[in-house]
Parts: C-alpha cells; structure tokens; sequence
C-alpha cells in the first residue's frame, strides 16, 4: 500500500461539521431585495438606468460563499470612469466626496435607516440588524481598454488614495478549492465564524482573515465522498489548523488575487478560534 502523506489524508471531521445552509431563506430574501433597491438607487444615481442588477456583485462573505447569519451583506457598485476622472482631480480627500456621493444616492432609497461613509465604504444598518457595506469601485481598463479583473477602489483615510482589489478572483480560487475540498473548506470557514460570533464576540477577527487563513493551510483535506472512512485520529484536521498559526510571523495573501491581508488586528481573535476548535 502507498504510505500517504498528511496533507493527502481524508477524515471524517467531528468538531468542524456539515453545513447545509446557515442563512435561511426568508433572510437571504430580504437581503436580495434590499440588493436590488441599494443597485436600483445606485444605477439612477449614477448610470440613468433603473436596473436593479446592473454594475454590482455580492463581495467579502456572501460573496465568497463563507456567511453565516450574523455576517454584513458587501456589495461592490461599479461607478462610472468619469467619475473616478472628477474625484481623483479634487483636491482635498475627492474619495472621501466620491462615498459621499454614494452615501446620498442610498439615504433617497433608506432616508430612515442609518447610512454612513466609513474608511472604504459606505454602510447601512437595518433595524432588524442586518448590515450592508457598499463599496464603489471602477473597472481597471489597460491602454487598449480591456479590463484586467481588477478594480480600484477610494479610502478616506490619511488623507485620501485609490486601492486596488480583485473580488472575482477570490471568489473562484474559493469555489474551486471548496470543490476540491468536497465543501470542506466553506464549512471550516462557517464554523470559525459561529465560534467567534458565539465564543469570542469581544473581540475582532475579519472574514477575510478567516478564509485566506483557511484557503493556505487547508492542503489536501477534504470531506470524505460515499463509502469512504476516516484514516486519522478524531481532531487531527483542526489540530493541524491550529498548529501552523503563529500569531508573530504570519503574512497571508488573499485567495486567487493574493492580496495582502493585513490579520495585525485579528490574530488574537484567530489563535483563540484556533484553540477552541481544536479542543472541542
């Protein structure tokens, strides 16, 4: 028989399980109606169109297929090229005019609900506690006028600059590790969230952070297929998980754009999820 290295193992999980669907379909109703009334603003705003699906995508969690319930709603607009022309011509932090701007077009759509420009995006917190962050962003055109897949984004802070992010990518490195993984990597990443949201909701651990980290370290794991069985002790997955964090030398790079992730902020947070997980 051929001896295996860890990373090809299989294993029936025990602590990280199974999902079906952590969001339930009244919610994810709701969430695709006020989608489709933030675009619909949006497009007025911006395009003269009424299209409630044109130049937007789901972005961050929802987008990646990695939310669970308690998880902000983020929509990318895209925003026409003149406009990032106006902004980036302003003197005096244009990004800042430019959230402002979208932040106006959402408030005639929401006048009741609270609506405000905040680092990169503009947010909108629901009554029912729902919360959508809206980023505008344009498409990255080259010289002959093909976009690349990226796009540039404002932030307000220290003054005001331009950023650069590709969703997409991220989004498909996602899917095709996730199929590899046969849902492995998309439950593992639920799981971490219910265990911050439930556990350790003091403290700060991004979404991002949580699936880049689980993108580079999930290696070969993947949910075992029909009349296959574990090979390996109960809890060595996550105890691998949580072996390889190092919350003084750790650099993480978005899945697909390999993106810096800057996770300063929630490493103490992701070393404690770690922890638990592997100790349940």
């Amino acid at each position: 028989m051929v001896e295996l290295k860890l990373e090809d193992y299989y294993v029936m999980i025990n602590t990280v399980t199974k999902v079906t669907d952590v969001i339930s379909k009244e919610q994810r109703s709701l969430i695709s109606s006020r989608y489709k009334r933030v675009t619909q603003a949006i497009n007025r705003e911006f395009w003269s169109s009424d299209s409630d699906t044109a130049h937007s995508f789901y972005v961050g969690s929802y987008g990646r297929g990695t939310a669970v319930d308690t998880s902000d709603i983020d929509i990318l607009v895209e925003i026409p090229q003149t406009e990032y022309e106006n902004h980036n011509n302003i003197r005096g932090n244009g990004q800042s005019r430019l959230l402002q701007a979208v932040r106006g077009a959402v408030m005639s759509t929401y006048p009741k609900s609270t609506v405000r420009a905040d680092g990169q995006v503009v947010k909108i917190d629901f009554s029912d506690g729902i919360k959508f962050e809206i980023l505008p962003a344009f498409k990255n055109l080259s010289w002959t006028g093909i976009w690349d897949g990226t796009y540039t984004y404002a932030d307000t802070n220290d003054g005001g600059h331009w950023k650069s992010t590709n969703p997409k990518a991220e989004q498909e490195a996602m899917e095709k590790k996730n199929k590899e993984s046969n849902g492995l990597l998309y439950d593992t990443c639920k799981h971490m969230r219910e265990i911050r949201d439930k556990h350790f909701s003091s403290y700060h651990l991004s979404g991002i952070v949580i699936d880049s980290y689980v993108y580079s370290h999930i290696g070969g794991w993947y949910w075992p297929v029909s009349g296959e069985t574990s090979t390996t002790p109960h809890g060595t997955y996550e105890k691998k998980l949580r072996d390889e964090s190092n919350s003084y030398f750790m650099s993480l790079n978005a899945p697909g754009s390999g993106d810096y992730v800057d996770a300063t902020d929630s490493l103490n947070c992701l070393n404690k999820v770690l922890q638990f997980m592997a100790k349940e």
